[in-house]
């Protein structure tokens, strides 16, 4: 089964078995997750979502992602400010969708 998910303003075509990684949701590794704002699940359009669709997931992990480099530099004025950023996701394996 096919479907079409939202979650942290994102929308995510999943199947079951697929791992994908959201931003940070709640909850602890190991522990279920349901989804249940489903805009596609298996030839059902939603306005804007199916009702009644529900898809399943299990975190697998909380972490951070890599570490992105910001850089700001204004020429003539010796300027230069360099500033990183790790995002933090959950992953995510999709057990029923």
């Amino acid at each position: 089964m096919t479907a079409i998910i939202e979650t942290g303003s994102k929308q995510y075509l999943v199947k079951t078995g697929d791992r994908i990684q959201v931003e940070k949701l709640a909850g602890e590794a190991g522990s279920a997750i349901t989804f249940d704002k489903v805009l596609y699940a298996d030839g059902s359009v939603g306005k804007p979502y199916v009702s009644g669709a529900i898809v399943a997931g299990k975190i697998l992990k909380q972490a951070k992602g890599k570490k992105i480099h910001v850089l700001k530099y204004k020429a003539k004025s010796k300027y230069r400010r360099k500033i990183g950023a790790r995002q933090q996701y959950t992953e995510v394996e999709i057990t029923k969708a």
